[in-house]
């Protein structure tokens, strides 16, 4: 099935926005990555930054440099030579979670009147209107399948995710009724559909399931894997959560503070097709990639 054409508008001088499509999917992701990629391999005079979101991208450029109908022009290009076969050349990488951790907890604890129920905690609430019996399920539900990075923002560093499951099968939790004014950094959140991690300490309004020991945001780049870049993440990254007790957590928070801490990854073909053919098997395979080697 042909896809529709993308929705162009201005913005200001200096902002060209594309909306891909109205309803956030997998497929409107990969029309963007791609999209956007194709314009970045383009490397026009006047670009001046390139944003992805979930359904929709945003380009910045210098009209002084590069007229606003040339690099709508050059998009609209792109946009009907891009209709090619789905594959993405990408990484997975294992991340380490304490969930149900004590300092998440004291601090959902402290903004319970901000809550939809107050009486319990956020894996608690998660778990009921999910459907799960206890948190202890729906955590095994959280960890068992790879996430997808579809987005890095709204602070620095900050993943967007959603989890490699058929949509009716999506994790949804709504955020809190009123935003905390507190959040750890590296709290493992959830709205909506999308978990996320929290880069840095900071407000925030989703949901808090745990935390983990791995820093996603370094502007020293202490660490190895941080010297690429201070932020770690990038749209179309996999992320397999992995759940860790406090004495692994402890271990590993050492390691990160003696500067000898590394995360597992691994590169991975991710094919779109694959994935809509078997939405169960295929995300365990790319999975099972993780710890393979």
């Amino acid at each position: 099935m042909a896809n529709n054409p993308i929705r162009y508008s201005f913005g200001g001088d200096e902002h060209l926005f594309a909306e891909i499509d109205r309803e956030m999917s997998l497929k409107a992701f990969f029309r963007g990555l791609k999209l956007t990629r194709a314009l970045e391999a383009c490397q026009l005079p006047g670009v001046l930054d390139i944003c992805l979101a979930n359904a929709s991208f945003q380009v910045r450029f210098n009209p002084d440099v590069l007229a606003p109908h040339v690099l709508l022009a050059q998009l609209q290009v792109l946009e009907a030579g891009n209709d090619g076969e789905d594959t993405l050349e990408t990484r997975i990488i294992e991340v380490p979670v304490f969930y149900n951790d004590p300092w998440t907890h004291e601090t959902l604890m402290r903004f319970r009147d901000r809550h939809q129920e107050p009486g319990g905690s956020d894996l608690d609430y998660a778990a009921h209107i999910n459907g799960y019996t206890d948190s202890e399920a729906f955590i095994a539900a959280h960890s068992n399948t790879p996430w997808f990075v579809s987005m890095v923002g709204f602070v620095s560093g900050l993943p967007f995710m959603y989890q490699m499951v058929e949509r009716e099968k999506q994790l949804q939790v709504p955020k809190y009724l009123r935003p905390r004014t507190d959040t750890p950094g590296l709290s493992l959140g959830h709205g909506g559909c999308f978990g996320c991690i929290y880069s840095v300490r900071g407000a925030g309004g989703y949901q808090l399931f745990g935390i983990t020991p791995m820093p996603i945001y370094d502007p020293a780049q202490r660490l190895a894997y941080l010297k690429p870049d201070m932020v770690f993440f990038k749209a179309g990254d996999i992320v397999q959560f992995r759940p860790v007790d406090r004495a692994e957590y402890d271990t590993l928070c050492s390691q990160v503070q003696n500067g000898d801490f590394a995360p597992r990854i691994r590169k991975v073909t991710f094919a779109l097709a694959d994935f809509l053919n078997d939405p169960q098997g295929y995300p365990q395979q790319l999975k099972r990639g993780l710890y393979d080697h």
